[in-house]
């Protein structure tokens, strides 16, 4: 027992000093872990649907089923959506492209454009952003209902895996939806700019010759990251708005988990997109 605390005086001034230095570096451990927590959970989220979906034990008759609702709710809901911006972009963006570099007379830089615009940066984004805002925002209600209402650790009690129930199914739908979705939105974008520019006497070329251009103005890395960027974005959409929803505190309501989780996966969306786009 020290001197200190026999005599009943406070401790000396040189074991403060040492221990200021722990208690800030024990602050700034514990606000860095608050908050880089979810996007651990995320990593290790995003790696065991990497590791599980190959196995087919996996797939068990209610996880299909809840897959096939996954997938036709994706598609469904953002596919009107979707041809509506596709249509937009067509017009606006595929067209004035057609038009200026045809009044420049650089129809030649029709497809490098086309390809570096649309195809790698904006069609990545807004398929995401549709698939968020149409199909995410749905999920998170669904699996937020059941955590706020302790369904979830009812399912867990009864021997049942949530993650193979809510989340594996759901991230491999939204990966796939993305994918589909995405391809849709390119043809639909370059056939109504196309046709845009056919109507207004703008475009003095075939369809063929046309499609042609823009693919062979996609290199060999095109027709593996343009694949990629669209899967990791469904599959971290579906990730960021199911993690969302699971930890959510029965003391919170839907109200508060849609503005949440709608602006995690905005910044999900960006950052993978900006990331991919980076590496190649």
């Amino acid at each position: 027992m020290s001197d200190a605390s026999l005599t009943g005086q406070p401790p000396a001034a040189g074991t403060a000093l040492r221990a200021w230095p722990r208690r800030v570096v024990a602050g700034i451990g514990r606000e860095t872990r608050r908050r880089t927590r979810f996007i651990l959970i995320l990593a290790a989220l995003t790696f065991s649907v990497v590791s599980a979906a190959p196995r087919p034990r996996n797939w068990r008759r209610t996880v299909r089923f809840e897959f096939r609702r996954a997938l036709r709710q994706a598609i469904a809901r953002g596919l009107s959506t979707l041809l509506t911006a596709a249509a937009l972009i067509g017009a606006l963006m595929v067209y004035q492209a057609l038009y200026w570099l045809g009044a420049a007379g650089e129809e030649g830089l029709i497809g490098s454009i086309l390809v570096t615009v649309l195809v790698r940066e904006i069609t990545p984004i807004l398929v995401g952003l549709i698939l968020l805002g149409r199909s995410g925002m749905v999920a998170l209600s669904e699996i937020g209902r059941l955590q706020i209402g302790g369904q979830t650790y009812a399912l867990e009690a009864q021997g049942l895996d949530t993650f193979q129930l809510l989340i594996l199914p759901r991230a491999c739908a939204f990966a796939i939806a993305s994918f589909t979705l995405g391809i849709v939105f390119v043809l639909a974008a370059l056939v109504t700019g196309f046709v845009v520019g056919s109507l207004l006497q703008v475009v003095h070329i075939t369809v063929w010759a046309f499609f042609d251009r823009v693919i062979l103005a996609m290199h060999t890395r095109d027709f593996v990251v343009f694949p990629v960027k669209l899967i990791a974005i469904g599959l971290l959409v579906a990730l960021t708005t199911c993690l969302t929803a699971l930890t959510a505190h029965p003391s919170e309501d839907i109200a508060s988990l849609l503005p949440r989780g709608f602006m995690r996966g905005v910044l999900v969306i960006l950052f993978t997109s900006l990331a991919l786009s980076l590496l190649a």
